[in-house]
């Protein structure tokens, strides 16, 4: 008879149990629930402000020695420094790509443009021969007819077009914000880097803090080999436009630069403008501006992977799979997302394929980690 009671009695704690346990895990998923809301409008300005901070510190490390450990001091020049470096070709950029597009709308007239009447071939065409061979007929005779005709079904692409322009201004203000914040963090970045190493300590014991120096390494790496080589790749591509004269020279560098930024590289742009300079332009000139610019077409091919090879032991293949991954799967964040994660997956796939009797044989001894 006790047995029995002494077994409800241990049931009934169990129970217990279990119930406190529930209520502790639900009242600590709210919890979580309500930080993640507070906190995800300011992801992006977070992700960013801690890639400037790493990349930016030994910037920032030199400027404190320089101006005898004045943390503060040396934290607001450098993000004075940002603000000019990133303001300055950003407002040149925007203005100039305005005046490219006011350019286009004044010089574009319907009137001047003439098309082709439809041949009777086109009523052949399936399912939309007659409605093509209308709307043709229409455009030929009345191009201003045709375009106001269509228009309703323009305006989704507009509607598109117009939250593009709104969510590149919003993205632009978060990045010139992470800038900002970044500057408070350069002299608290030793606490932070002590703070994620004890926290790498204790989700991957023995191995945490080599994570944590490999994503620090992978953002200077990327922020040098990709970023800032396709910064400087875009100035040279930039100055060769203008002083050549090519209309729509700042259009032109922000393809470029997108183009450089996210791996697909400038020769979908710069060679069909060089094609086009040797029809548009005296023999001369062109010769010299092609001469100029194929090295600056090829600049990145040899530069990039001198720089995104210092300091890490990953395969540049995986970096760069990482940042075109990234940049497809989570805009311009994952440009430092992606190759983080794979560079973090990578040293697991070896450390598991070398694994030994020695824990700790496949990882590099822990050191000193910077921001």
């Amino acid at each position: 008879m006790s047995l029995d009671r002494t077994e409800v009695a241990n049931s009934d704690r169990l129970t217990v149990t279990w119930v406190e346990l529930t209520i502790r895990l639900g009242v600590l998923g709210v919890f979580l629930y309500w930080s993640f809301l507070l906190i995800s409008p300011f992801t992006t300005i977070m992700a960013w402000s801690t890639v400037l901070t790493v990349a930016l510190y030994p910037a920032y490390d030199w400027m404190v020695r320089f101006f005898g450990g004045r943390r503060r001091l040396a934290a607001a020049l450098l993000t004075a420094a940002s603000l000019l470096v990133v303001v300055g070709p950003a407002t040149s950029l925007v203005l100039g790509l305005i005046g490219s597009l006011r350019t286009l709308s004044t010089e574009f007239d319907l009137s001047a443009i003439t098309l082709p009447p439809p041949s009777d071939a086109v009523k052949k065409w399936p399912l939309i021969g007659e409605a093509a061979y209308q709307f043709w007929s229409l455009a030929f005779t009345n191009l201003r007819a045709a375009l106001v005709q269509i228009a309703p079904q323009l305006k989704p692409l507009g509607g598109n077009l117009l939250q593009i322009a709104a969510g590149g201004g919003a993205a632009a203000l978060k990045f010139f914000t992470a800038i900002v914040v970044a500057g408070f963090l350069f002299p608290a970045a030793p606490a932070l880097v002590s703070i994620l190493k004890m926290f790498s300590r204790r989700v991957a014991p023995g191995r945490g803090e080599h994570f944590l120096e490999l994503a620090g390494a992978t953002i200077r790496s990327v922020s040098s080999g990709v970023v800032g080589v396709a910064i400087l790749q875009t100035l040279l591509a930039a100055l060769g436009l203008v002083v050549a004269g090519v209309p729509g020279a700042s259009l032109i560098s922000i393809a470029i630069l997108i183009l450089a930024i996210v791996q697909v590289g400038p020769s979908v742009v710069i060679i069909p403008v060089i094609i086009w300079s040797w029809f548009s332009m005296e023999h001369m000139t062109a010769m010299l501006f092609t001469i100029y610019m194929i090295p600056v077409n090829l600049f990145d091919n040899f530069l990039r992977p001198i720089l995104m090879a210092r300091g890490l032991t990953t395969p540049l293949l995986v970096i760069l799979i990482g940042v075109v991954g990234g940049v497809i799967s989570f805009g311009i964040t994952g440009l430092f997302l992606g190759p983080i994660t794979l560079s973090v997956f990578w040293e697991l796939f070896m450390a598991w394929i070398k694994e030994s009797d020695d824990p700790e044989a496949s990882f590099p001894p822990n050191s000193e980690a910077r921001p």
